[in-house]
C-alpha cells in the first residue's frame, strides 16, 4: 500500500485496536493470476509478537481453495471515509480524500472441525454475550451445528506483514484541521461525522 510519510501508522497496538473495531474484512486470494475476494467477519489473535486472523468461508465459494495455494493472502480492513473539499482551505489547493485502512499479509491454512468450533465459539461470544437472548454455542443445537458445520470452511492466517495509513489531515496547518472537522460535521452523511469524530479524538490524544 502506498502511505505517504505523513499519514503512516506505525503504533502496533493502535493498529489492531482499529482492527479489532473494523473486523468485517476483505480477503484477497489469487488463482491463476487472478485477484478473487471474500468480505467476511475475521478474528485476531494475539500471542506475544505472534498474530492470526481467523474466519470462515461458505464451502460454496471456491476462494476457500486458494487459501493454501496463495504464497501471501492479503486482508483488508477500512474505517470510515469521507470526501474533504479544497474550498474548506485557507490557500488554493486539490479535493481529497481522508480515511483509515490497513493492509495484513500472511499464510493461510485451513482449520480442523475442533479448532472451526472454537473460533466460531469465540465470534458468537463477540457479538451475542451482551445481549438479553444471547445466541452462543452452548446454547445451540448439537443437530443445527453438525448441519451448519458442513456448509462452511474455517481458516486461519499467520500475519507476516501490517501496512497501516491513517489519512487525516495530517498535513495541514492548524486552521485547515480545524475547518475541515468543522465542515464534515456538518455534511448529510455518517461517514463524514465519523472522520470528523476520529480527527477531533486524535487531537485531544495529543494534548
Amino acid at each position: 500500500m502506498y502511505i505517504p510519510k505523513y499519514f503512516n501508522v506505525d503504533d502496533t497496538e493502535e493498529v489492531w485496536k482499529f482492527v479489532e473495531q473494523h473486523a468485517f474484512g476483505t480477503v484477497v486470494t489469487t488463482v491463476d493470476g487472478k485477484p478473487v475476494a471474500t468480505h467476511v467477519p475475521l478474528q485476531v489473535h494475539r500471542e506475544g509478537e505472534k498474530v492470526s486472523i481467523t474466519g470462515h468461508l461458505a464451502y460454496g465459494n471456491r476462494q476457500w481453495r486458494t487459501l493454501e495455494s496463495t504464497d501471501s493472502v492479503l486482508v483488508l480492513f477500512q474505517g470510515p471515509h469521507a470526501y474533504v473539499s479544497s474550498s474548506w482551505y485557507e490557500k488554493e489547493n486539490v479535493p481529497t480524500w481522508n480515511y483509515q485502512a490497513v493492509h495484513v499479509y500472511g499464510k493461510a491454512r485451513l482449520l480442523s472441525e475442533d479448532e472451526l468450533k472454537r473460533d466460531l465459539a469465540g465470534l458468537l461470544h463477540k457479538y451475542e454475550a451482551h445481549r438479553e437472548s444471547p445466541v452462543l454455542w452452548e446454547t445451540l443445537s448439537p443437530e443445527l451445528v453438525a448441519k451448519e458445520l458442513k456448509g462452511i470452511v474455517g481458516f486461519t492466517i499467520h500475519v507476516t506483514d501490517v501496512q497501516a495509513a491513517y489519512k487525516l489531515s495530517q498535513n495541514r496547518n492548524e486552521r485547515d484541521y480545524k475547518a475541515i472537522i468543522d465542515k464534515l460535521e456538518e455534511e448529510a452523511d455518517d461517514h463524514s461525522h465519523q472522520v470528523a469524530h476520529v480527527m477531533k479524538q486524535r487531537t485531544e490524544d495529543m494534548v
